[in-house]
């Protein structure tokens, strides 16, 4: 059996030999007489081919055929002769009339007709020029191109050969036409009709047995599978990263952050904190049940500290409240990073013994407080920290870094405003104006760490800590249009705009 298929992508099918398929009529495929050719057949989808393949049903072979049509203007042609035949046409011959100018030829054949037969009829030596217009130059010819046009109209292809082809294709006479013809055999599984294969193996039929008479569809492995999306980068690790490259550009060196669990004392006490502050209760720190206190810190850091608490020192008179070991020792999940900044505050001072030595400290890293979630609140965070530990230090010094600090992560529009902190002495919150947001975002806080945390860790008397606080989140949300960091970087991000987004940032 035979199937034919132009360019619709549509299959006819004809009788070729004694093997052709028997139940082709059962089945309601239609079967072609060969000595009515195939123009006017049912088209049979390419697809249903394909299906009764992958049944087994069928095996065929596949070739390829060429052949030529006419286009509408050739079709015209074939009716009313070429253009060079009806320019012919309309003109006298010579001596026995008025020769015939090109504007009245134009009216007599069309403007389309003139202008390409007048060329093609002096090439062919078929008219000639007489004063101020045209007349025949011979009695008779013989019009070709006609002639060729209804060859290709009637076998789609011309005994002439290529070469006359092209010069027709090239005049848009006519267009190439490629199709396909299959040959046809039976297939090991054929049948006049197809059962539904199944495609799963499901727990009902293991149970009834019916997998035993079942037909399964068999696995394609050269099937297309489903395009896999690209990695995409995080806008929070984006950010993260970006400040992390601009720490290390300005020569900080990053500090060990990986103590999610802390005691009481390096997260309060140490940093001067009350005992009795409203952020150390359970509505904003989450504590530990088990273990729930902490091994005991260095002893006489741990003693200047309580002193400092109730008495007073270096300045200070202190919070004047009984001293609790209980409060100190319990263990808890970090509010902020700078409990890490005071462990290591710390030991840079007993490097200090032989010797004051400057450092650049920073940390980014995840801390966690008992929030209501909302559009800016989130229960776990990244928060980003910075120390600065040198000699003669000034808030203008402090000031002019973080100055420079943004302008690298584009924002320029820096502004500081005094505020309250007990880690600090001259704490300040840093406001930048948003571009993309048109507003003021927060974008952190600053100072100068008291005297009292640098003096129980026996750093020297001229020595001076500037350290800035910041949420990594709020850059994030400054520097695109979503304000809602749940939207942004919580549970509620959209998949598809983190594929979407660039890589790096302009």
């Amino acid at each position: 059996m035979i199937f034919r298929t132009s360019t619709t992508n549509s299959l006819v099918i004809s009788s070729k030999d004694s093997s052709t398929i028997a139940a082709a009529r059962t089945t309601g495929v239609p079967v072609l007489d060969q000595s009515r050719g195939t123009s006017n057949l049912p088209m049979v989808p390419c697809n249903e081919i394909a299906c009764l393949l992958v049944r087994q049903m069928i095996s065929y072979d596949t070739h390829e055929t060429s052949s030529h049509a006419l286009t509408p203007e050739g079709a015209q042609i074939v009716l009313e002769g070429s253009h060079e035949a009806r320019v012919w046409a309309a003109l006298p011959a010579k001596g026995e009339g008025n020769p015939v100018g090109a504007q009245e030829l134009k009216k007599k054949v069309g403007d389309e007709a003139a202008k390409v037969g007048q060329g093609r009829a002096f090439k062919n030596n078929w008219i000639a020029k007489e004063g101020n217009g045209f007349v025949k130059a011979v009695t008779q010819i013989i019009d070709s191109t006609q002639h060729d046009l209804r060859e290709v109209e009637s076998a789609g292809t011309l005994q002439a050969g290529e070469k006359v082809l092209a010069d027709l294709r090239k005049r848009k006479l006519i267009s190439q036409r490629k199709g396909q013809w299959f040959t046809v055999r039976r297939g090991p599984s054929f049948s006049t009709s197809i059962a539904k294969l199944e495609t799963d193996l499901t727990v009902d039929m293991l149970t009834s047995g019916a997998w035993k008479t079942a037909s399964f569809k068999k696995y394609n492995f050269e099937a297309d599978g489903i395009p896999t999306s690209g990695g995409a980068l995080h806008p929070l690790l984006k950010v993260r990263e970006e400040i992390r490259s601009i720490f290390l550009e300005m020569g900080f060196e990053e500090m060990p952050t990986n103590s999610f669990v802390e005691s009481g004392f390096w997260c309060f006490d140490a940093l001067f904190v009350p005992q009795l502050h409203p952020a150390r209760e359970l509505q904003d720190t989450f504590y530990l049940s088990d273990p729930s206190t902490s091994l005991p810190p260095p002893d006489a850091y741990y003693k200047r500290v309580a002193q400092v608490h109730e008495q007073g020192g270096y300045g200070s008179i202190g919070y004047r409240t009984p001293w609790s070991h209980e409060e100190s020792h319990k263990l808890l999940l970090r509010t902020h990073t700078t409990a890490s900044s005071a462990s290591m505050l710390y030991k840079l001072a007993a490097k200090c013994r032989d010797g004051f030595r400057p450092a650049k400290l920073f940390s980014i890293d995840r801390v966690f407080r008992n929030e209501t979630m909302d559009a800016t609140h989130l229960a776990e965070f990244h928060q980003v920290e910075g120390v600065v530990a040198d000699k003669n230090l000034t808030l203008a010094d402090l000031i002019g870094f973080m100055r420079v600090f943004f302008k690298k992560m584009g924002m320029n529009d820096l502004r500081f405003k005094p505020a309250y902190n007990p880690v600090h002495r001259g704490s300040m919150h840093q406001l930048s104006w948003s571009s993309m947001a048109k507003r003021v975002i927060h974008v952190g806080r600053v100072g100068e760490s008291r005297p009292p945390i640098l003096r129980d860790v026996l750093f020297p008397a001229k020595a001076v800590v500037h350290s800035f606080l910041g949420s990594v989140p709020l850059p994030v949300c400054g520097r695109s249009l979503i304000t809602t960091r749940r939207i942004k970087i919580g549970i509620a991000t959209c998949a598809g705009s983190l594929e979407a987004a660039c890589a790096t940032r302009a």
